[in-house]
């Protein structure tokens, strides 16, 4: 049941990113990271104190730091890059694309302060359509942890599987509630299992839509939470088995509506069993600078916003 689930504590994904990477380091000397002056924000320094020959800080770079990596694979190192989600992927969508996509290099770029939980900093910073971007590139591997432990959990996975991965997570404190071990790459997390409702949710948005799910259970829905961590490659036969026994969804990201996990569960259903679905993200806007609680709420990312969601394809399911 999701009331039984409750937050150990609450830490920053951006931190589970450090720590991971620290543990890739001391398992593997062939885990390198690169920065594009962003250093601190991705909390390296502990990688940076223990491991200072394999740290290079590219500057702002971003496009120089792609290149370098990628030819870092070609002598077995496995680069992790790392600066905020905007810079790691528009910024830099072309070096992506021909040095590290086309060639499948063994490139790990990891994303910060993603979405409009990066707050303050505004629109110009709170990229809402990489995922879409990213999962477009062929073989590229697109991973939205939900939680520090999560996060800590897929900066280590990635070290030891093969091609390019997007990494996206986020700035703020966040509640913690998964267990690290449960993480695997590619395979949907099922919270709860129910037959009236699915909602699929993927990073700060699990979260989200465990209090959404909260509450439609004390309204007496029974609601199937997912947590498709693995954009690419999607868990289809998690999806289907789920779509196939509530016969509706919700999803809720925070990214635009417009390519993001919404589309990828549509397409699933399209091609296998045609359900109604609700999405809950961005609707093709930019965001603007403010508390990422308030954006959240105004953008229509909240948890009422996944309850009045849920209630919608429920009726849409009954009409």
């Amino acid at each position: 049941m999701l009331k039984d689930i409750q937050p150990i504590n609450e830490k920053e994904t951006r931190e589970g990113f450090g720590e991971g990477i620290y543990e890739a380091g001391k398992k593997n000397a062939n885990v390198v990271a690169l920065t594009a002056d962003l250093g601190g924000s991705l909390k390296l320094k502990p990688f940076i104190k223990d491991f200072p020959d394999r740290f290079f800080q590219c500057g702002i770079g971003e496009a120089n730091m792609i290149g370098i990596a990628a030819g870092l694979t070609i002598g077995g190192k496995i680069p992790y890059t790392t600066t905020f989600a905007n810079f790691s992927t528009g910024r830099v969508y072309d070096q992506i694309r021909q040095s590290v996509a086309y060639s499948n290099k063994n490139v790990k770029i990891c994303a910060s302060h993603a979405g409009l939980t990066l707050g303050e900093d505004g629109a110009t910073h709170q990229i809402l359509e990489d995922i879409g971007l990213m999962k477009m590139l062929p073989g590229m591997t697109v991973i939205v942890p939900c939680d520090f432990n999560q996060t800590k959990a897929a900066t280590m996975a990635i070290a030891d599987y093969k091609g390019p991965v997007y990494l996206r997570f986020g700035r703020p404190k966040w509640p913690n509630f998964s267990k690290e071990e449960d993480f695997k790459i590619g395979k949907a997390q099922i919270f709860s299992e129910g037959t009236d409702v699915t909602i699929f949710a993927c990073g700060h948005l699990v979260w989200t839509a465990i209090l959404a799910g909260k509450i439609l259970e004390e309204k007496g829905i029974s609601v199937e939470l997912i947590n498709i961590h693995t954009i690419k490659p999607l868990d289809a036969e998690a999806i289907i088995n789920s779509i196939k026994k509530t016969k509706c969804a919700v999803t809720a990201e925070e990214h635009n509506v417009l390519g993001g996990l919404g589309d990828s569960i549509a397409q699933v259903a399209a091609k296998n069993f045609p359900i109604p679905i609700e999405y809950v993200g961005t609707k093709d806007t930019f965001g603007e600078s403010g508390p990422p609680k308030e954006l959240l709420k105004k953008y229509g990312l909240d948890t009422p916003d996944i309850v009045a969601a849920a209630e919608k394809v429920l009726a849409r399911k009954k009409a």
